[in-house]
């Protein structure tokens, strides 16, 4: 029996997990990769696996970085089922429809730029015909049954508290000499005090445990539902004493319904000025009708359909809607997917207000490595958007206390609470400092376990411990030390603003003829080596 990892490994997108046993191939997760352009590039690329000889895929939530990648599998050739529990169903069939027009009107405003430059176009990973085609496949489950999944191997669903729909995934692998070996994927654990679920759930004393670390590195003070809507009104506060924007990136699903919920609930009670909440994205829309129909299922769903159903939240469907939401002047909210500025109509309302002083950002989430939102927290006082640069004048802030993952010391509460392992604890979905703070935390208190965090492609043989196994001559996809950093692209983008920055601060012409002298020089140095 062996198990693979092909992605969500030292970084906390593209998860996919291969497990091979007695002739059976199985997929846990088949997640899109985000962050880096080197990072993105891996979704372009062939699997490192042949999608026909999957036998199914075991799915933990509807988030894109787990399963915006199953059209494209379906497309080269998997044929097999899909099981997920049937909320996720839902919201997956809004999901990566959605993930399919992003894609084409990416890679339609890429292949413009292309042609301009000369360049050969590009194809979208996939089409929304493919997403289509990807639903058919689905087989839905409730949490706590059984079902088999491929000859030797049965799955069951734990509400993991993350997101409408999530799950930790628990594996039976049948073994002839033996009791059935088991192995608890944890998904994505939500945190405590998480709006509209439960906390986490899940079996005791497995054999393996691969389990999420995004939060491994971070204590998140203990707040209630009433603390953290008190700190957003603050900030909510803030951005109508400047009379102006507040731009959210928000995550189209579960993050923008909280906020709606808080937001509502705060502009209701007067604590912040009431002001238009505008949804500005197609799939939030969408996203939250599923939420509405699932509200008897969730806590305080009562609240989230009266906030979904507000006069002042105004969900908006087409491109002219959008683009009139910049033409408001003074204070309205604008929530607009992706929440890492990655994609999507973010962007343009980041362009079209990044500049203005009255305006505010307030990344409402984990922002990764490489990422325009990691850019922006980090402090960068000129950014490119869709090819322009802009100076960032407006004012950002970090409000991560909606976060869907669970911190250090709850992920440890929750790993004790599946011990004794038998076998390995596998760290995956998280950057470097995350995985190694939790690991170092998980050997102070247990110094007996066993603990690996996996890079990309690893292998390991779970018919002992857990082994890591060298597979000679195996070309990596791409090297640990290129995952979750920024890349050369990141480095060019940069390189680019500091020197039209460097031009411009110039005194006259002449100035600026010098540095260009300077750069063409070192370019033909460069050229010669």
């Amino acid at each position: 029996m062996q198990l693979r990892f092909h992605g969500a490994a030292h970084c906390v997108t593209g998860s996919c997990y291969e497990i091979e046993a007695g002739g059976a191939r199985i997929l846990v997760d088949c997640g899109l990769f985000q962050g880096s352009k080197s990072e993105r590039e891996l979704n372009y690329g062939d699997f490192p696996f042949d999608p026909a000889a999957i036998d199914a895929v075991v799915l933990t939530h509807a988030h894109i970085d787990h399963s915006g990648l199953l059209p494209k599998l379906v497309r080269q050739g998997f044929s097999g089922s899909i099981h997920a529990t049937r909320a996720t169903v839902d919201l997956c069939s809004v999901m990566l429809p959605d993930s399919a027009h992003i894609q084409e009107v990416e890679v339609d405003r890429l292949n413009h730029r292309n042609a301009q430059r000369g360049r050969d176009p590009v194809t979208p990973i996939y089409t929304p015909k493919d997403a289509v085609d990807c639903m058919t496949l689905f087989r839905p489950a409730d949490y706590g049954d059984w079902a088999p999944v491929a000859a030797g191997i049965r799955a069951r669903f734990w509400n993991a508290g993350h997101l409408l729909g999530s799950a930790s995934v628990e594996l039976e692998v049948a073994r002839t000499a033996d009791r059935p070996l088991r192995l608890l994927f944890s998904g994505d654990i939500g945190p405590g005090f998480k709006l509209l679920h439960p906390d986490p759930q899940g079996p005791t004393e497995v054999d393996y445990l691969i389990c999420e670390s995004t939060y491994g590195d971070r204590e998140r003070p203990t707040i209630s539902t009433d603390q953290r809507r008190a700190l957003l009104a603050e900030e909510v506060r803030k951005a109508a004493e400047a009379s102006g924007p507040l731009i959210i990136p928000s995550f189209a699903v579960e993050r923008t319904q909280e906020l709606l919920v808080d937001l509502h609930l705060l502009m209701q009670s007067g604590e912040v000025p009431s002001a238009p909440i505008f949804v500005d994205s197609p799939l939030a829309t969408r996203a939250s009708e599923i939420f509405e129909r699932h509200a008897d299922e969730i806590e305080q769903g009562d609240i989230l359909r009266a906030a979904l159903n507000a006069r002042r939240v105004r969900f908006t469907e087409t491109v002219e809607q959008s683009k009139a939401i910049n033409r408001f002047t003074g204070f309205f909210v604008v929530i607009a997917a992706s929440g890492m500025c990655e994609a999507g109509r973010i962007r343009h309302h980041l362009k079209a207000n990044l500049w203005r002083r009255n305006a505010t950002v307030m990344l409402a989430g984990f922002q990764a490595q490489g990422t325009l939102g990691r850019i922006l927290l980090d402090g960068a006082q000129r950014v490119r958007v869709q090819g322009e640069e802009i100076d960032v004048k407006a004012r950002i802030s970090l409000f991560d206390l909606y976060s869907g993952h669970a911190d250090a010391s709850e992920l440890v509460a929750w790993i004790e609470g599946r011990g004794p392992v038998a076998g390995t604890i596998f760290l995956t979905h998280g950057e470097e400092t995350g995985l190694a703070a939790l690991q170092a935390r998980l050997e102070a208190r247990h110094p007996d376990a066993r603990i690996a965090a996996p890079h990309l492609d690893d292998l390991y043989d779970l018919n002992g411990v857990g082994t890591l196994v060298a597979e000679g001559g195996r070309p990596l996809r791409l090297p640990p030390e290129k995952v979750a950093r920024l890349d050369w692209h990141n480095d060019l983008s940069k390189l680019l603003l500091d020197v039209s920055e460097r031009v411009d601060a110039a005194a006259d012409e002449r100035g600026r003829a010098a540095i260009i002298r300077r750069l063409r020089r070192a370019l033909e140095e460069t050229g010669e080596a």
